[in-house]
């Protein structure tokens, strides 16, 4: 089943608020696909396609160091955060 571009925008939209809402930590996909109600493999597919456009960051290892194996946590880029802070304040 194919989704259109305006739907793959606007889910977009709602996981850039999502990353908004919980700024300074990060979340794993999992987490985003719970909130958004969709596919894991398709939120981390809309995921990239932000981390590519430089709106969300991918952190791929724990606050230790070691590296996530199976899965990674996200967070909205500074550039994104500060268009939304400033689209709040209007």
């Amino acid at each position: 089943m194919k989704i259109s571009k305006s739907k793959r925008e606007k889910i977009s939209e709602q996981i850039l608020a999502l990353l908004y809402s919980v700024v300074p930590t990060s979340i794993f996909t999992s987490y985003v696909a719970k909130e958004i109600a969709r596919d894991e493999e398709f939120i981390k597919s809309i995921l990239t396609e932000l981390k590519e456009k430089k709106l969300v960051i991918e952190i791929k290892k724990n606050s230790k160091g070691a590296p996530y194996l199976r899965r990674a946590k996200w967070r909205i880029s500074d550039l994104a955060y500060q268009v939304y802070k400033n689209h709040q304040n209007l």
